[in-house]
């Protein structure tokens, strides 16, 4: 993971000795709150490295268990920005190291009490994430200026890690909770199945040199 931080900012940070404009922008969306910065490597094409989070509360239930949970986003972006129609339009690709993550706790619906309980963290499949995406404006335009994202998150199949807490249940209902523990990621994996195709749209503003 460490690696992978290194490898999209530096790309990027190296390619700022022939930047020919600098931008700085903050921005809030789907990834989170956070900011910009970008170069403008040639008239039609930029280099841009941002940082997101977020926290919020999300619920979610399987057929088995009601969930209560805290989605945690951290988000480090090495992006390019293509701009041949100008700079209202422009085509984005890059990755996105992501350490986003959803911690759980969850209930039984039937067959639980005596304070028996789930926990766990469901993670991205993909540390680090492919991402494709339209937007307008340029983080390194001259001035003060708007800018969007619109695209996707490659995050790949999410994957759950989960731990039964018994509780004062028998011995032989606790058994029977821990052996239900591998069924129970995977319905949870499916429930959020689609986050692997993350939704990303940003608005913010930047100012350019």
């Amino acid at each position: 993971m460490r690696l992978a931080r290194v490898l999209v900012l530096g790309t990027l940070l190296a390619a700022a000795g022939s930047a020919q404009a600098f931008g700085i922008g903050v921005r809030a969306g789907t990834t989170g709150v956070g900011g910009d910065v970008a170069w403008n490597l040639v008239p039609t094409l930029q280099a841009r490295v941002g940082y997101s989070a977020l926290k919020w509360d999300h619920d979610v239930s399987t057929s088995n268990v009601q969930y209560d949970g805290d989605v945690k986003l951290s988000n480090l972006s090495g992006l390019v920005d293509f701009t041949p129609l100008g700079p209202l339009f422009r085509l984005t690709g890059g990755f996105i190291y992501n350490d986003n993550k959803y911690d759980v706790r969850g209930v039984p619906t039937s067959g639980g009490g005596g304070g028996s309980s789930l926990t766990g963290t469901v993670k991205a499949g993909r540390s680090l994430a492919p991402y494709l995406g339209v937007g307008w404006g340029n983080v390194a335009g001259a001035g003060i200026n708007f800018y969007a994202d619109l695209g996707i998150m490659f995050m790949g199949s999410p994957k759950a890690n989960l731990t039964a807490n018994c509780g004062s249940l028998s011995a032989g209902a606790c058994a029977q909770l821990q052996s239900e523990v591998a069924a129970e990621q995977v319905r949870l994996e499916d429930k959020l199945d689609r986050a692997k195709y993350y939704p990303v749209l940003n608005i913010g503003l930047t100012i350019g040199f």
